[in-house]
């Protein structure tokens, strides 16, 4: 740790050193980097962020992955330094909606490699924490690996373990940018020349942002908590308050920080269904609460210290304690504390607060390197729980180019700074949106969830024909995606037998006429509006070898040609799978699906590219529109002069051709397993495009398809989707995908590919369909072999044209074979089931190729 008052370069400047900051430099100096230098405009280790207000709980399960590996990664790391205290923490339900929920809780602990988690009943919550109200409960959930990281304690080790140079009490006030690359950080007490900025700066996430010209989706919000007076149901003998900051310079009152250095000394605590969380402190208990309405702080008035107060902490608002508040609570925090904790009543408070820490508008943590600016990272909107293990994965990143834990590379789909879309940036969106999550943070959110607010902010140039045609819409990446139409609720009756019913969890915002858009494109034609995809332009005397270099397969095709290929990182793990289209000489159509793939697809490209190559990322200057189905050339040949007969227009190739009126870049694939072409037109001409093949299709019963029979298709033929099936956390050959890859060209993550394939494959995708069972598994839910848990479901849904219900996992390369017999935990049932050979559709593509 430099004692020294100022620095004038250093090849990685870190602003902020809380949590995250710290994680990052510690783990940077573990991985070899040097001359790392972490400034804060607080004092050190307390600099006044949301790190040292906050009572450091940690609960680790989570329905996502990488949220849960993160959280066990930190928990380890800190107990290895003598920083956190194992005490375990026990989830309560009062409902029996909470119980199902902690149901899941089990199944989403298994899978991600938690140790022993059990549902408990009443009396066994009170053997741990006797001042529960056993009446109040049904049961609870157990992670005995749970527990409470002490901040001041874990900063210190941080910074004494540490390589890296501190500089406490130091202001950012710039982040000079030249040529779209990093220059320099500008402080109060000088300029910092460097290569490498990292943004941990949090709460302060917009501000700093705005430095380097980044509208940064992240708002801050403040959350209440409260130590009681000592009670008279716990023991005196605890750690005494007022000596753990001695000699350290702390802003304002160190109440605070005094009472969030106390360790508890039994189970950390959640009564989620009143969104409330609880844990000892010494002979006192601290009371946290999301119980009531959203207090979103202005991200441009987030300020600093003072005399009077920490930046992060707000005067503790009485009334969202003593009043029902919350939108979807009925009791007020001191109401539901007083039924669950009766010893609490009445008691005074010694410590309040209104601490202040961020949302992003999908809830997940900002990483990774910035598009628009060349050597600034993120490392924002992450919690003490996951503060370690995205410090590593980050630092991994910024070192080997493959985000990783030591457990092995990570997905980061859904965590990337790069996913935002466009909108994301705009104040009263994210701050809405970061409201909502505040909102939900401990609420049971159903699968499929859409908001209410913010809609229509993109739509397709068919949104108004979707309409009138009964659309029942999705967001995604601020799209209107259709995922059902009303219109085809007619069909039900005539396919109701090969629809199985879904009930409980499993059939929540689920339709019937999902499943007869799958089986009326089965057996007719129907159109699906691909518009959310994205067509990235390569173009340029060097296009093919610059193609080649970023492509796993061979790209060495003609004029006319289509190829399916993935890109890899520089790890061989997958970073998105593409179809590539050579156009013409020195022309490429590179095709992306929707959603996050535009931000974190096409910026990879574009910042590959040498100057001789062109890249245009048209996000939404093409509409798209899939015809699928086995009268979908019928119907084609009517509205077009060109031959698209099987000799004429083969299966992997693509066309320039008139639509009626309208110029398109025709495509002979198809994402469905059927006859069937992507037609991609200047968005202009969208409504003339769905008009043209609505009307002519009339005879052939033509019909609009949705998002859901999408899926359910998709998987029937073993399609992958990026960022469920596969993603940077697997590499193709391991996802199944050896048909993308040609080691006989050279292309970045081709050596670990290779490296990969000569150690053998120590896990493979699996297909697996249930052996007695219509129902729908859902992603997160433990695989097992003889009571073991050997992989999780990546994605399940109902294959209608198999009738089967079909789940793809990774499992290790023994049980990944056909015949292998498996368990799938799902809602709390057992579920038995089988690996097959895939594709389960049409393994011999005679409905593609025709």
């Amino acid at each position: 740790m430099s004692t020294e008052d100022s620095l004038t370069q250093a090849e990685t400047v870190i602003i902020g050193a809380g949590a995250v900051g710290c994680s990052v430099a510690y783990h940077l100096t573990e991985l070899g980097a040097e001359d790392i230098a972490v400034v804060d405009q607080g004092p050190l280790p307390i600099t006044g962020g949301s790190s040292t207000h906050a009572p450091g709980i940690m609960f680790q399960t989570s329905p996502s992955k990488i949220q849960t590996k993160t959280a066990h990664y930190t928990s380890r790391l800190l107990k290895d330094a003598g920083a956190y205290t194992e005490v375990g923490g026990i989830e309560l339900a009062r409902s029996e909606e909470r119980m199902d929920f902690l149901r899941r809780r089990v199944e989403w602990a298994e899978s991600y490699g938690l140790p022993k988690p059990q549902l408990l009943e009443p009396e066994e919550v009170t053997e741990h924490l006797p001042l529960i109200n056993e009446d109040e409960i049904l049961g609870g959930y157990y992670s005995p690996t749970d527990g409470r990281v002490d901040s001041t304690e874990a900063l210190t080790w941080y910074m004494q373990a540490s390589d890296a140079d501190f500089f406490g009490n130091t202001e950012v006030t710039d982040i000079e940018i030249s040529g779209g690359e990093v220059q320099s950080v500008v402080t109060d007490k000088g300029r910092i020349e460097c290569e490498r900025c990292v943004l941990a700066t949090n709460n302060w996430a917009y501000q700093t942002g705005q430095m380097a010209g980044l509208d940064l989706p992240i708002t801050p919000v403040e959350h209440q908590y409260v130590v009681t007076e000592a009670l008279e149901e716990l023991p005196r003998d605890r750690t005494p308050r007022g000596d753990a900051t001695a000699g350290l310079d702390i802003p304002s009152d160190k109440a605070i920080t005094e009472s969030m250095s106390q360790p508890p000394d039994r189970p950390v605590g959640r009564d989620q269904d009143n969104s409330l969380y609880f844990r000892t402190h010494g002979d006192g208990y601290g009371l946290g609460s999301y119980n009531h309405e959203s207090l979103v702080v202005d991200p441009d008035e987030m300020g600093k210290n003072s005399d009077e107060s920490q930046a992060s902490v707000h005067s503790f608002t009485e009334e969202h304690w003593t009043k029902a508040t919350h939108p979807n609570r009925d009791k007020s925090p001191e109401q539901a504390f007083s039924e669950l904790l009766p010893a609490t009543v009445d008691k005074e408070f010694r410590v309040t607060e209104n601490g202040i820490f961020v949302y992003t508008p999908d809830g997940m943590p900002v990483i990774g390197e910035t598009a628009s600016v060349e050597g600034l990272w993120t490392g924002l909107a992450i919690w003490w729980t996951h503060s370690s293990g995205y410090g590593r994965i980050l630092a991994e990143w910024m070192e080997t180019g493959v985000p990783r834990l030591p457990s092995g590379p990570v997905d980061t789909s859904g965590i990337h700074v790069r996913r935002f879309e466009p909108h994301a940036g705009g104040k009263d969106y994210f701050t809405d949106r970061g409201a909502k999550r505040y909102e939900q943070v401990y609420s049971i959110v159903e699968p499929r969830w859409q908001p209410e607010e913010h809609r229509g902010l993109r739509v397709s140039p068919f949104y108004q024909q979707q309409l009138d045609l009964g659309a029942e819409c999705y967001q995604s990446g601020g799209w209107e995606t259709p995922q059902w139409y009303e219109y085809n609720e007619e069909l039900v009756s005539k396919y109701e037998d090969q629809i199985p019913e879904q009930v409980g969890w499993q059939g929540v915002n689920r339709s019937p006429i999902e499943a007869v858009e799958h089986l009326h494109t089965r057996e007719n034609v129907s159109m699906f509006d691909m518009t959310t995809f994205s067509s990235i332009m390569v173009e340029g005397e060097n296009a093919g070898e610059f193609l080649q270099h970023i492509c796993s397969n061979d790209m060495d095709i003609e004029p006319g040609q289509v190829r399916y290929t993935t890109m890899l990182n520089k790890g061989g793990t997958i970073i998105a799978d593409l179809t590539v289209v050579r156009l013409g000489e020195n022309e490429y159509m590179v095709t992306t699906g929707g959603g996050n793939s535009p931000g974190i697809h096409g910026s990879w490209i574009e910042e590959h590219a040498p100057d001789t190559v062109s890249v245009t990322v048209e996000e939404s200057s093409k509409c798209t529109l899939g015809l699928w189905g086995p009268d979908s050339r019928l119907l084609l040949q009517r509205v077009t002069d060109a031959d698209v007969s099987n000799e004429g227009f083969p299966y992997f190739s693509s066309k320039q051709m008139y639509v009626g009126d309208v110029p398109v870049i025709a495509l002979r694939v198809s994402y469905v397993g059927e006859l069937g072409w992507e037609l991609w037109a200047p968005s202009e001409y969208g409504q003339k495009l769905w008009t043209t093949l609505w009307e002519a299709g009339q005879d052939l019963d033509i019909r609009p398809m949705g998002g859901g029979a999408l899926e359910s298709m998709r998987l029937e033929k073993g399609f992958r989707l990026w960022g469920t099936d596969i993603g940077t956390d697997v590499n193709p050959l391991v996802a199944g995908l050896p048909f993308a890859v040609d080691l006989e060209t050279d292309f970045i993550g081709k050596e670990a590919l290779v490296e990969s394939k000569e150690d053998g494959l120590d896990k493979q995708i699996a297909c697996l369909t249930l052996d007695d069972s219509t129902d729908i598994m859902l992603s997160g839910r433990p695989v097992k072999k003889d009571g073991d848990t050997i992989g999780h479901v990546q994605a399940g849904g109902y294959g209608y044209s198999i009738d089967e219900s079909i789940v793809y996992t990774y499992l290790p390369s023994t049980y990944a074979k056909a015949g292998t017999s498996v368990t799938v935990t799902c809602e709390g049932e057992r579920y038995d089931a089988t690996v097959r050979d895939e594709p389960l559709f049409d393994p011999e593509r005679n409905k593609i190729i025709r």
